[in-house]
């Protein structure tokens, strides 16, 4: 029996594929250093761990929607960071926020908007659907972010279609932070949008400041979260949605397919879940957000003395490089793929290809994930009073120094 037309040619999700080729290279007796998958290097609070062993003898299936003690404290979260009210009803708890957005898509009849660059998991989920997607093209010059101009262009170009737009800030790949929402809710208010606002990283905005389009275009704004980055908790797969009141039929839909497909998350995991969003965790944040901009401003240092065009980062943990400016690549190399293997193949310094993130291959654009290390001591060495930033990333990340090293060293040698 033959698998549908639209499935043919779907690969292993790209981060995940170069984690699995990571582990691969590393049981072969390789030294490789991973900047591919963005899996946060923090520990979960162990106010959180501990409430999880508390319930881990709850056994019962939970409401479809998620467990009420949890969505209160999601929606009473989301309230403040948002700046508009939401209530237990607004809330849907799934399986981590990439299974929710893909929910989102299967509900809605409409064709997707995506910046170029967005996360790799975005399009292949509309072309599992057979959804159309329009690509609106960014450039390092707008910070890698969509322009108010060219949203209102690609809308002008689309009128009678229905339109969902997927917004990430601070962003996967480049790790910036959207900085004209006020101009971009304008827009989408013109063309009637529905958005998807991506804010799994908004904790880890650099300056401390939730930054959400929800502040300006709430009514028609879906906030999918979670716990897997700012919280260190990827592998547990707690996802949120958030809906406000004119969309829960929406909602409704979301909810009917997760009764028919996943049921319910965890009962252990979304009891526990509930210190996530109750208690005070800002100093395991601040702590988080000193560690990131400092690993971040170091290989921004770094890649830039060696020729390589990098966006400083604003938050979360990647970056993207730009490596056509560097002497000597571009006369034997024409396209990111092929840069990418060749440094694997040369240092073992594993990155994703630009064109994994909708940008053109010929670009010679990569991303970056700087989570090569250990969040507990790095969490422990910052916490000590005579802490100083100079001379400690050699003790908080030796990977990533070395793999930035190594880097720089073959960009000399080319």
């Amino acid at each position: 029996m033959d698998i549908q037309n639209n499935i043919i040619g779907l690969k292993t999700s790209a981060t995940l594929a170069i984690n699995e080729l990571s582990q691969k290279l590393i049981k072969d007796g390789k030294e490789v250093f991973k900047f591919g998958l963005g899996q946060s290097p923090f520990p979960i609070p162990e106010v959180i761990v501990d409430e999880l062993k508390k319930h881990a003898h709850q056994k019962d299936y939970i409401n479809v929607s998620g467990l009420i003690g949890l969505r209160e404290e999601v929606a009473n979260y989301h309230s403040n960071k948002n700046q508009y009210k939401y209530n237990a009803e607004s809330v849907i708890i799934g399986p981590g926020s990439k299974e929710l957005i893909f929910q989102t898509q299967l509900a809605l009849n409409c064709d997707l908007l995506l910046p170029s660059p967005s996360w790799v998991s975005y399009e292949p989920q509309a072309q599992i659907i057979n959804k159309r997607v329009h690509w609106i093209k960014t450039t390092a010059k707008s910070n890698w972010h969509l322009e108010p101009e060219e949203l209102d262009r690609a809308c002008d170009s689309l009128k009678s279609v229905n339109k969902l737009l997927i917004l990430n800030s601070p962003n996967n790949p480049s790790g910036t932070s959207h900085g004209n929402l006020k101009e971009l809710a304008k827009i989408s208010k013109k063309h009637n949008i529905v958005i998807i606002a991506d804010e799994i990283y908004a904790e880890l905005d650099f300056t401390g400041e939730y930054k959400s389009i929800t502040h300006y275009y709430p009514e028609k704004t879906i906030i999918s979260s979670g716990l897997s980055k700012w919280c260190g908790a990827g592998g547990w797969r707690l996802g949120t949605l958030l809906f406000p009141e004119g969309l829960s039929h929406i909602r409704d839909g979301v909810r009917a397919i997760a009764s028919e497909t996943y049921t319910a998350v965890s009962a252990p995991i979304q009891y526990a879940a509930i210190k996530a969003y109750s208690e005070d965790h800002s100093e395991f944040l601040d702590s988080s957000r000193i560690i990131l901009k400092m690993i971040a401003d170091y290989i921004y240092r770094e890649l830039s003395s060696v020729g390589v065009k990098c966006q400083k980062p604003q938050g979360g943990f990647y970056m993207i490089c730009d490596f056509s400016n560097v002497e000597n690549i571009t006369q034997e190399i024409n396209n990111d793929k092929t840069l990418c293997q060749k440094i694997l193949n040369d240092i073992g310094f594993a990155m994703l290809p630009g064109s994994d993130f909708g940008l053109e291959e010929e670009k010679l654009l990569s991303r970056i994930a700087f989570v090569d290390f250990d969040g507990s001591e790095a969490l422990k060495l910052i916490s000590n009073k005579n802490f100083s930033q100079e001379n400690s990333l050699d003790i908080i990340c030796p990977q990533i120094v070395k793999g930035v090293s190594l880097l720089k060293e073959w960009i000399k040698s080319q």
